[in-house]
């Protein structure tokens, strides 16, 4: 779970920026500077109706003093997007941690990087192709979306020309990933982000490049293999901070096995992805069904997301 600490910041400005897309401006009461961050950092919010909720970075990394954020309003908001755009106003006070990083602008000076974005996946993309313009990186985007209308910021875009590539559904269909994909491209770094259509065809048709190629953000869970979903049989808990030992049911989630047992862990997508759930393993084996941790992280076992990872042991004893 996350150790970073919380910042209390005012809204100093809100927009509408796309249709159902609403852009968020913070800053310290006193308008001190902020922490600072990289290209792909997020904030989590705890908003004030108990959600949480986790939003990419979206302004000049250089912008000391404020942060940025851009919300679309999800059509079956569990009170997280919706709240947003219909209760926060210029002047309140939300609770934030981080910023941190999920999805690090990792390139090397030699490199190229092809941007894919889909619908308001531009967000963690745009601090990443201002880097790579400031940084004389070589570099193209390629910007899906349903109509010009829902695509936020293309006014910004437009500054880099022949670089960005708009493609609104409505008027010329998907983004072509075969052509774009089809074959590896030498010292080429893809950074995908957008609805997990997009994302689990972009995985698929990169399997063919070379390992390490691929760079992804969701902001909605993928989908496992059969293989993975199954084998999802029983097994024990030990919370070993506060003394609690519970069975996980077949179907349940940790999360859910803890809180009957009166542990309150902190969750938000509850789908492995946002990290707000990571858990510091002391024993046993994770069987990892997120969609976050990366393979030396798998790997060591260290962690889980316990949201949605299960157990390929008996037991396990986890740091709660």
């Amino acid at each position: 779970m996350s150790s970073d600490p919380e910042l209390t910041l005012e809204i100093t400005g809100a927009a509408l920026v796309a249709d159902g897309v609403r852009s968020l401006r913070l800053a310290r009461g006193d308008r001190a500077a902020l922490p600072g961050w990289e290209p792909g950092a997020h904030l989590e919010f705890d908003l004030p109706n108990g959600q949480i909720r986790h939003y990419s970075l979206c302004n000049e990394t250089t912008d000391a003093n404020s942060y940025e954020v851009a919300v679309l309003l999800a059509p079956e908001s569990r009170g997280g997007s919706e709240y947003i755009h219909n209760d926060l106003q210029v002047g309140d006070l939300v609770t934030v941690r981080g910023p941190r990083n999920n999805f690090p602008f990792a390139i090397g000076s030699r490199e190229r990087a092809l941007f894919i974005a889909g619908g308001i996946g531009i967000t963690p993309i745009l601090p990443m192709i201002r880097r790579a313009h400031a940084e004389g990186i070589e570099w193209s985007l390629v910007y899906g979306g349903r109509s010009r209308e829902s695509m936020a910021y293309l006014e910004q875009l437009q500054h880099f020309g022949s670089r960005v590539q708009i493609v609104p559904q409505d008027e010329l269909g998907h983004i072509d990933l075969q052509t774009l994909l089809g074959v590896p491209q030498p010292d080429t770094k893809v950074f995908c982000c957008g609805p997990s259509g997009l994302l689990d065809a972009v995985q698929q048709l990169c399997r063919t490049w070379p390992d390490g190629t691929l760079h992804l953000e969701r902001f909605a869970a993928g989908s496992l293999d059969a293989s993975v979903q199954a084998d999802a049989g029983t097994f024990t808990v030990v919370a070993e901070r506060s003394g609690v030992t519970c069975e996980v049911g077949v179907g349940e989630s940790i999360t859910d096995a803890l809180g009957r047992a009166g542990i309150i862990v902190p969750t938000s997508c509850r789908e492995g992805i946002c990290g707000t759930c990571e858990t510091k393993v002391i024993a046993g084996i994770p069987d990892h069904r997120d969609f976050l941790l990366g393979d030396a992280d798998r790997e060591s076992g260290a962690t889980m997301l316990i949201c949605v990872s299960r157990a390929k042991t008996p037991e396990l004893i986890l740091d709660v």
